[in-house]
């Protein structure tokens, strides 16, 4: 249960300027070290892809095939966390670098960059949890709030967020298509066609890459094709539940709060920054812990500071939570185990009609 105190009209002035001013020095202070931080974590990515693509070239021997399939789940983990979350949002457009670029950056992913940046870095971070307006609550699958209104579909979401889990990658994908709308005839199948055509075409190099050119390879080396197809599709399932795992834990803890689209009417630059702190969650762990999430185990330095380089969040944490404190803010952050507990919680609990779930 969060307990916030209401800031007045001059607090949440205030408190937009302090949260403005670090974010100013930030900026201020880029250089040398994230650039050079950012093509590490690009060169790790390559090393782990190539070298786990290696390893399962020698087949189904148990330890190069295991470790063939973690490295380069590893490499896409890295890749999609920590270099194409974080580039697509702009935090690296400063280098000039065409292979950072945020807006011409293509993941390891199935669904393409473009939709991502809709989706994600304006809808949701724009419209962060509130209910109706940032389609990431409960990604039209799970009831996760008291506040959403329950349908009878939502009795087997322990089973739909299960689905989801394994197969994130595809969840996150069709988000964009908004095929609920189309389905309501909001939405007109002339708009709907080019963004299907847009996805077909990335699952096909996706699936293409993964399931036949890397087999086909094998193929012809002499090495097993069906054992470096499944090291790729373990890889795939590794990355899709690590990143379910994260982001779900990133807004939807039993402390993290969500809002009315009539709350955000005439929202103020203060407004906004306070419904990032109370909507997000941090994790708690070390360094490599906090890469393998990019950084997204700082939830609410994220989402108040989305184009800062993600290996700046650490530093601005204590800052943050200091500000938050003073103000008589909840700063939600807690141990993995523990928030994706409140999480698990959430998905059995809102499961059921109202009436059943606040009895």
């Amino acid at each position: 249960m969060r307990v916030d105190r209401e800031l007045s009209a001059a607090e949440l002035q205030a408190f937009a300027a302090e949260l403005d001013g670090l974010r100013r020095q930030t900026l201020a202070d880029l250089g040398e070290a994230d650039a050079r931080y950012i093509r590490r974590v690009r060169g790790a990515v390559r090393w782990c892809c190539w070298g786990g693509r290696a390893l399962l070239l020698f087949g189904w021997f148990p330890l190069t095939w295991l470790l063939g399939s973690l490295l380069l789940g590893l490499g896409k983990i890295l890749e999609n966390m920590e270099l194409g979350h974080n580039v697509l949002h702009g935090q690296y457009d400063w280098m000039n670098d065409p292979e950072l670029s945020g807006r011409r950056y293509e993941w390891d992913i199935a669904g393409p960059a473009d939709f991502w940046r809709h989706t994600h870095n304006h809808t949701h971070h724009t419209w962060t949890n509130v209910i109706g307006m940032d389609d990431d609550v409960g990604y039209g699958l799970l009831r996760l709030f008291p506040e959403q209104r329950w349908k009878p579909f939502y009795r087997w979401q322990p089973l739909w967020a299960a689905l989801q889990a394994l197969l994130f990658q595809y969840a996150v994908a069709i988000q964009h298509l908004r095929l609920d709308q189309w389905l309501k005839g909001r939405l007109a199948g002339t708009e709907l066609r080019p963004l299907l055509r847009q996805l077909g075409a990335k699952l096909l190099r996706q699936w293409g890459k993964d399931y036949v050119l890397f087999p086909l390879l094998a193929l012809l080396l002499g090495a097993n094709a069906l054992a470096v197809l499944a090291g790729n599709a373990l890889a795939n399932l590794l990355r899709n539940l690590w990143t379910f795992l994260v982001i779900f834990c990133g807004h939807f803890t039993e402390r993290a709060a969500v809002f009315s689209k009539d709350s955000v009417l005439g929202e103020s630059r203060g407004h906004w920054y306070l419904r990032q702190l109370r909507g997000s969650s941090n994790l708690q762990g070390g360094r490599l812990f906090h890469i393998l999430t990019g950084n997204l185990s700082h939830q609410i330095e994220h989402h108040l500071f989305p184009d800062l380089p993600a290996r700046r969040y650490a530093e601005l944490a204590p800052r943050v939570r200091e500000i938050a404190q003073r103000y008589g803010q909840v700063y939600n952050s807690g141990k993995l185990s523990a928030q994706f507990a409140g999480v698990l919680r959430r998905i059995w609990l809102y499961r059921l009609p109202p009436a059943v779930s606040s009895a």
